[in-house]
């Protein structure tokens, strides 16, 4: 429980509690199955936010474009802090003033099956080593991706080590539709938990912390 705590202390101290109703983080058990959740997030800039359950956190990573069913699209995946369990089922609006501050909805969630022998702990040194596959069982997005972290900036030339950056591909099997990518328009998707749009978001959620 301790290293939990200590794994989300970069999340905690990005926020005041008091301010936003963010989850601060608690003891939760795992599923029988880990689970992902993929958020939109309209922040200072638009974003998907995807999520894995990984050792009792969410590793999380900041998709600009969001993920893609055909193959052929590299979608960049910035690291970011881990974020507790509960945050999963977590959408509303971030006050204004405090970090992340916008809407946010829980485009799609489910479950993932790591493609690694060698159960949880060996996904997790994979994707401590830089590559980890996975099947993600969804109710908008199904099939194998893969994270892959990257050496070089999108001009071909090194990034450096303090602002590591991901791709999230997917890969070929019977849920992936090559040459026809299905990424949503951030601004007209829906929740998978309400049905809401970000605008619905902001219309219905008081925006100075009250």
């Amino acid at each position: 429980m301790a290293e939990q705590q200590d794994r989300l202390a970069k999340y905690r101290g990005m926020r005041r509690f008091d301010r936003t109703d963010e989850p601060e983080g608690g003891a939760v058990a795992p599923g029988e199955d880990p689970s992902f959740v993929v958020q939109i997030h309209d922040a200072t800039r638009m974003h998907f936010d995807f999520r894995l359950e990984v050792d009792g956190v969410l590793k999380s990573w900041a998709v600009p474009r969001g993920p893609s069913t055909d193959p052929r699209d590299k979608r960049l995946a910035v690291p970011t802090e881990d974020h507790p369990l509960e945050y999963r089922g977590y959408e509303g609006m971030i006050p204004g003033g405090q970090y992340g501050a916008g809407p946010v909805i829980v485009w799609d969630h489910g479950t993932y099956h790591p493609l690694v022998d060698g159960g949880p702990e060996a996904f997790a040194r994979a994707l401590e080593r830089g590559h980890a596959s996975f099947e993600l069982h969804g109710t908008k997005l199904r099939g194998a991706y893969a994270l892959t972290r990257i050496h070089q900036g999108p001009d071909g030339g090194a990034r450096d080590a303090a602002d590591p950056a991901w791709l999230l591909v997917k890969k070929k099997d019977a849920h992936s539709t090559p040459g026809r990518p299905t990424t949503p328009d951030p601004h007209r998707a829906r929740s998978v938990l309400s049905g809401r749009t970000l605008a619905g978001v902001r219309r219905e959620e008081p925006q100075d912390g009250s």
